[in-house]
């Protein structure tokens, strides 16, 4: 028995070899096969792309040589013509093999359009040996080799006998047609072949191609004088020269429209009026008179006049439009030279990079018994976007299973898997590069697509995966919420949104309000105070970073935002678009209160550290001018690197569509955010989500440095500026404090900092609470009520319900007491 397992045992074994081995056989048969078939294709490239080249230059000088040569070709047989020493010599630039191939391709064959093999033969040769796909090889062969067809025939129409124009098939086919159809029925039907061959192939749109030639020569007068009279009015001067745009378009032309008032065509009837106008005393009056002698007097207050359309453009051809640049009309835009290059640091992705990672995600899926029909790499500046479309039947869900499966086969962090993506039929699976580029914000302020923008608040962020510059409309956004953890780009993009405005807006045209609670983030932009900032009266400090001053600043917005309302109420006006477009025309009364407003940009760098110290008094305010403010122009972007439900709440993130995600630490955090995973997934450095309500796109974040910020600001800081910052309206806090109150910090309670933690922990402010906590009696525990009221820790007496406690946790509590300093 023993000696048959040992038997047993060596057949299983010697089994198991001849079956590795036919593995291993298997596996180099098929690295082989791969090899062979990349060399086939190599050389077979080569070959076509020499035989093209030789085709042209034979049928080039056939042109030249066919006399001379056809008699030596017609006369003897190809070997004897080939082989004889005797015969003299072809003249064809390429000998006789030369002079005999063009001989076949154009006198024997189609004529002159034989000069498109050479073309086709040229691209299938690249596509062979290079891999680069020219044009879609079936389509540009098929649409080849018809027109070779009936250019040939076609040219055979002009030739008695068979020459170089037609060929012999052109030649032929002239023959028959001829005889069929005479001359001019042949004429006609290549025409309609010509015609139903442009239909089948290109299906072009006649009707559009009829109305784009009669716009064009409608169009030449207009762009004439539009050219002229197109940047008259612009008094900004852009120093970027025309060489550092990326794609060079027309000058940019800035139009201050001029919108006609609804209300003021019908001034003229409102004028007149039924009533008969007393010459005395200038009032309408009406009078009746009845049988009884009783009389009856109807007064009738007058109409304010209004100045009708006519007047108003008496006033606007008489004065000129308003120019609110006027006070800085020498003031010019940040050079470009002040920004970086970066041309050192790009990196790239190479081809064997690209095929190892391919060849990855294919083997990974297959594991898995998912076959894939096609796939697609395109390169990006950080990350790779493989779309791979899987065969008939495999559900996408299974794919998006294996995420981390792939990260692990490629040894990459930041593995990101689109299923489906939106708008096409496939899969997308980004994959970072190895060498990744910086986007330099250079490149992107320098791009067409940033420089010929017309939006109000334009704002270039970075470049998507297919290279693309990204900007949007901050004033269309409305407002935006950005996220990411400490030391993913979070500062740096909000640099890049500042140093955006900056280099398209004039300081008349946009203003902004700065929050930096950790005081070191923002202080680069004082140097711009006077011309672009905007603040309180009597402070000092154009950067916000005191909590209390935060609030106030705040709730200051909001008084702005009433005002500019009413502005909008009485100028008949649905936003500040269309009414600064009608106080630039004049048509408003800056006597009855009317100005010229900019845009006011918000920013608050640090939103969780309001959230903890201020709670809803900075939440409210917030809220408000997010659900509101759109319309007249002010502009909310906060930003917090604790992306968490307490400092994100619901109410801010409904009036937040448009959110901007650095790279998080939790999947929960990125749900927090942008509502779906992903931005935990992103490889740092400024690689971003930005979700604008509908899709989502990742781009890679402009990296633009302090120095080059610092040299901004220098640069706009030296030149002439108004006399102050925008003044906001002054706001006073009703439920400041004041020594009647008991809020004096020297007659404090001595138990008033314990009392204070002890409702802020229980979240309950009654006396009733600190009289059982503390032992104290009712008018004690009153006293220390009211100074709890005065400090902003509570909120005030609601009758029979608790006051609510308005600060959230012991930890803001704590930072409170230490700033006003009670421990």
């Amino acid at each position: 028995m023993a000696k048959g397992n040992v038997l047993k045992e060596n057949n299983s074994t010697k089994k198991q070899s001849s079956e590795s081995k036919e593995r291993e056989g298997f596996k180099l048969s098929r690295l082989t096969s791969k090899i062979d078939r990349r060399k086939a294709k190599s050389i077979s490239g080569v070959l076509l792309l020499l035989f093209s080249v030789y085709l042209f230059l034979s049928f080039v000088s056939y042109l030249f040589t066919w006399q001379a040569d056809q008699d030596l070709i017609l006369d003897t047989g190809f070997f004897e013509f080939m082989f004889n020493q005797s015969e003299t010599e072809a003249e064809n630039w390429l000998g006789k093999f030369g002079a005999w191939m063009s001989h076949v391709f154009i006198y024997s064959g189609f004529g002159i359009a034989s000069f498109i093999f050479s073309f086709l033969f040229f691209i299938l040769g690249v596509r062979l040996l290079l891999n680069i796909r020219i044009l879609p090889l079936r389509k540009t062969v098929l649409r080849g080799v018809i027109f070779i067809v009936w250019s040939s025939v076609f040219l055979g129409l002009f030739s008695s006998r068979v020459s170089y124009l037609g060929g012999s098939f052109g030649y032929a086919s002239n023959e028959w047609l001829t005889a069929t159809l005479g001359n001019f029925g042949a004429f006609l039907l290549v025409l309609v072949a010509l015609f139903v061959i442009v239909v089948a192939l290109f299906n072009p749109d006649f009707k559009a191609l009829f109305d784009r030639l009669t716009s064009l020569f409608l169009k030449k007068e207009t762009d004439e004088e539009s050219e002229q009279t197109a940047v008259n009015d612009l008094r900004i001067i852009n120093t970027i020269d025309d060489d550092e745009i990326m794609e060079e378009e027309d000058a940019m032309e800035v139009d201050f429209s001029e919108e006609e008032d609804e209300n003021d065509e019908d001034n003229d009837e409102s004028e007149e009026s039924v009533l008969e106008i007393d010459d005395e005393e200038d009032e309408p009056v009406r009078e009746t008179e009845d049988d009884d002698d009783e009389e009856f007097s109807v007064e009738i207050a007058p109409e304010e006049k209004e100045l009708s359309e006519s007047d108003l453009n008496k006033k606007l051809e008489e004065f000129g439009a308003y120019d609110p640049k006027l006070d800085l009309a020498s003031y010019t835009l940040p050079p470009i030279d002040l920004l970086q290059k970066f041309e050192t640091s790009k990196g790239g992705v190479d081809k064997e990079e690209l095929e190892g990672n391919k060849n990855k995600i294919v083997e990974t899926l297959a594991h898995y018994k998912i076959e894939i029909s096609k796939i697609k790499a395109t390169i990006g500046p950080t990350v790779t976007l493989y779309e791979i479309v899987p065969a008939p039947g495999v559900r996408i869900s299974k794919i998006k299973n294996l995420e981390d499966d792939i990260a692990l086969s490629l040894a990459a962090l930041g593995i990101r898997i689109i299923a489906p993506i939106p708008g096409k039929g496939t899969i997308g699976i980004e994959v970072p590069n190895s060498k990744p580029e910086i986007v330099s914000m250079r490149s992107l302020i320098a791009s067409e697509k940033f420089q010929n923008s017309d939006a109000e608040l334009p704002i270039v962020l970075g470049k998507t995966i297919t290279n693309e510059t990204y900007t949007f409309d901050l004033a269309k956004t409305p407002h935006l919420l950005v996220a990411g953890a400490t030391g993913q780009g979070k500062s740096v993009g909000l640099n890049a949104i500042l140093v955006s405005l900056l280099y398209k807006k004039h300081p008349a045209q946009v203003k902004f309000v700065l929050i930096d609670p950790k005081k070191v983030e923002l202080t680069l932009y004082n140097k711009i105070e006077r011309h672009f900032l905007a603040k309180l009266p009597g402070e000092e400090e154009p950067i916000i970073t005191d909590t209390s001053k935060v609030v106030a600043t705040l709730n200051s917005l909001c008084t702005e935002m009433d005002d500019r309302y009413d502005l909008l109420k009485t100028a008949h006006c649905r936003n500040i678009k269309e009414y600064n477009n009608k106080f630039v025309a004049r048509k408003l009364n800056p006597e009855k209160g009317h100005r010229y407003m900019p845009y006011i940009v918000v920013l608050i760098d640090e939103f969780a550290d309001l959230i903890m110290t201020a709670g809803k008094e900075v939440e409210h305010p917030i809220a408000r001018i997010a659900q509101l403010a759109r319309a007249i122009g002010i502009h909310l972007i906060v930003a917090t690197q604790r992306p968490s439900v307490n400092v994100i709440t619901g109410m801010i993130k409904a009036n937040f569509p448009a959110r901007i995600a650095f790279r998080v630490l939790s999947k929960i955090d990125s749900r927090t955010i942008l509502d779906s995973s992903g931005a935990d997934q992103l490889i740092g450095k400024g690689d971003m989500l930005i979700s604008m309500g509908n899709d989502m796109i990742r781009l890679q974040c402009g990296f633009v440095d302090t120095p080059e910020v610092d040299e901004i600001c220098d640069f706009i800081g030296n030149q002439r500026a108004y006399p102050d910052a925008m003044l906001l309206p002054e706001y006073k806090d009703d439920n400041a404090m004041d020594s009647g109150d008991g809020g004096d910090l020297d007659e404090l309670d001595e138990n008033f900092v314990e009392a204070a933690r002890v409702i802020v922990i229980h979240q309950q402010g009654s006396a009733s609470l600190l009289q059982r906590k503390l032992k104290l009696g009712y008018n004690r525990a009153g006293r220390i009520v009211d100074q709890l009221e005065a400090h902003n820790i509570i909120g005030p007496f609601k009758g029979s319900k608790a006051r609510e406690v308005l600060i959230s946790d012991e930890t803001a509590l704590e930072e409170y007491l230490s700033s006003k300093g009670l421990i």
